[in-house]
């Protein structure tokens, strides 16, 4: 556990930043850098300082003992949209906000890449995998990891890259917002208990390893008390099909709501239809293992939804 010190979380109003800035907030002063294009301050705590800022920006409160960066445009679709500016805020905001910290004296960093490098994979797949960069989104976030290791090498700083894999929550926690960014389980239970057809892309037969943000938020704060360097994994190891995931959420909420499949607008070139992490990197130096299984995280979701038939009869 991280307790005494001043950490900058980036993208801190975020879905997993929020969750992040809240938790390390117990025991922390915690300051949150976001620009509030994805996130938003109603997701934190009150004990958690916010900034409304770009990473991008001069004169950032990098004064702090650990920096989080979570900051990003976080989607394929994002990429293809906006090329320019996915590969400044991913890449020259991780190189802006590194140097400011590093210029205040903060030796360690913890920052979000992908898992999507990998390419589609049904057996797990260990960080030192070939990999093949298909999307300016993983082009980005392969920057983010090169620029980490010259700071590694050329300075001595810590900089642990974390790669998550498919991470979840319900829209009880922070991504209710995000609406068609938020993580699928969060849009597909929603549906659901509003009787209407989650939508599919094929034939809903693409895997991912589904992680709980808990379990996110564990391995992040042991990344940094750890003060990690390198490229690390943080998934499950087991990988659930979207079909699965539909009739796992009608079970639980006593709904029988069927899908809606439509033709995947994403190119199948580059489309990743499978994820399943090898996390043995993460356990043997840390001992994070996940907590949470898939069952019991798909009913945590569902709770804000049985609690509120129960109060309405």
């Amino acid at each position: 556990m991280i307790a005494n010190n001043r950490i900058l979380v980036t993208g801190g109003a975020g879905f997993i930043g929020s969750n992040l800035a809240n938790h390390l907030a117990e025991h922390n002063e915690v300051i949150v850098v976001d620009n509030c294009y994805l996130g938003t301050p109603d997701n934190l705590n009150d004990d958690v300082e916010f900034v409304e800022q770009s990473v991008l920006d001069d004169d950032l409160p990098t004064n702090v003992d650990v920096v989080f960066h979570l900051a990003a445009l976080s989607s394929y679709a994002m990429h293809e949209d906006e090329s320019t500016e996915g590969a400044r805020v991913n890449v020259e905001g991780f190189v802006n906000t590194v140097d400011q910290a590093k210029e205040d004296g903060c030796e360690t960093f913890v920052y979000a890449s992908t898992s999507s490098i990998y390419g589609s994979q049904t057996e797990p797949s260990p960080e030192g995998m070939d990999i093949t960069i298909n999307t300016g989104y993983e082009a980005s976030k392969m920057g983010r990891e090169a620029y980490a290791e010259y700071f590694e090498n050329h300075y001595g700083l810590s900089m642990a890259g974390m790669r998550f894999f498919s991470v979840y929550q319900g829209y009880g926690g922070a991504e209710e917002h995000k609406g068609e960014y938020a993580n699928v389980i969060a849009q597909f239970a929603d549906d659901i208990a509003h009787g209407e057809s989650p939508v599919l892309y094929g034939d809903g037969t693409q895997t991912r390893d589904f992680t709980h943000i808990s379990d996110i938020v564990r391995g992040l704060e042991l990344a940094a008390e750890n003060e990690l360097s390198g490229i690390y994994n943080l998934g499950t190891g087991k990988s659930y099909d979207f079909n699965e995931v539909v009739e796992q959420l009608n079970e639980i909420l006593g709904t029988d709501v069927q899908a809606e499949y439509i033709e995947n607008p994403i190119p199948e070139s580059v489309y990743v239809h499978d994820t399943c992490a090898d996390y043995s990197k993460m356990e043997e130096e840390t001992g994070w293992e996940p907590q949470i299984t898939f069952e019991e995280g798909l009913k945590q979701v569902c709770e804000q939804y049985l609690e509120s038939t129960v109060e309405s009869v």
